[in-house]
């Protein structure tokens, strides 16, 4: 399962012919940033109050002070946490649905899950009617992304398909995705080459959107409801967790949480 219509490249994002009367979900910084411009959407509405580990509040927000539009779609812009809301908005509302990560570790933008926190605890929504209609990855994106933001969202992405490797609900056609996934992964991180993240990412989210993170995700939720970085925690979770289940990962995983000084060396 995945989206029906997936751009990927160089631009792609710049390029893309946008519908008009759109409503955008992001954070404060996109019209700083330059995304908008970059995008060249026509025509739009924006909601740009996205913080980190949102919660089901803030969907509900959103619904309660759009629902008299008429808006064409949703567009989300932004990491994770944007997408996961204007995914869930999109599915409330009823609308087209597109995705665009500016991060790249969630792989959200072509994944039927919406995660949002309930009563102050990260929870799942799984609902083939969350998958966006486009998703369009674009590497430039990277480009002036803080480091820190960079290496947790690598770290979440290698946690995302290693476990989805291991996990019981995958099959074949997963398992090559999220092992093609590290590999590239692990390349972009071990030679600074962070643009290829984006591959990695996207392909991660299909093969673990189609079977299943496993333990290091459910324990990193603990740390996530604390406020720490999603990244930071699966560091340790998902290391303990490979070692537990005796990975073939575990090793290569170790490594790469060094090398992002996630772990102490």
């Amino acid at each position: 399962m995945q989206p029906p219509s997936i751009h990927f490249g160089a631009k792609s994002a710049h390029n893309y012919h946008y519908p008009s009367n759109s409503l955008i979900i992001t954070t404060k910084g996109a019209i700083s940033r330059g995304w908008i411009d970059y995008l060249k959407i026509k025509n739009f509405s924006i909601f740009d109050e996205i913080e980190p580990n949102p919660s089901i509040e803030i969907v509900e927000n959103i619904i309660s002070q759009f629902k008299n539009e008429n808006f064409s779609s949703i567009t989300g812009l932004g990491g994770g946490s944007s997408l996961d809301v204007a995914k869930f908005a999109a599915f409330k509302m009823g609308i087209n649905k597109i995705m665009i990560p500016t991060t790249f570790g969630s792989g959200s933008e072509v994944t039927r899950i919406s995660v949002l926190n309930v009563d102050g605890k990260k929870t799942s929504f799984h609902n083939e009617k969350i998958l966006a209609d486009v998703a369009i990855v674009d590497p430039a994106f990277i480009e002036g992304t803080p480091m820190e933001v960079i290496k947790n969202s690598a770290i979440d992405s290698c946690a995302q398909c290693s476990e989805a490797y291991d996990s019981k609900l995958s099959n074949p056609y997963t398992k090559f995705l999220c092992n093609t996934a590290f590999d590239m992964l692990e390349y972009a991180i071990l030679n600074d080459k962070f643009k290829k993240l984006s591959l990695g990412s996207l392909l991660t989210g299909l093969g673990f959107g189609n079977s299943s993170a496993t333990l290091g995700h459910a324990l990193s939720y603990v740390y996530s409801n604390e406020g720490i970085m999603h990244g930071h925690a699966l560091s340790f979770t998902t290391l303990i967790a490979h070692k537990f289940n005796n990975s073939i990962f575990y090793k290569r995983f170790e490594s790469l949480v060094k090398k992002q000084l996630l772990l102490p060396v």
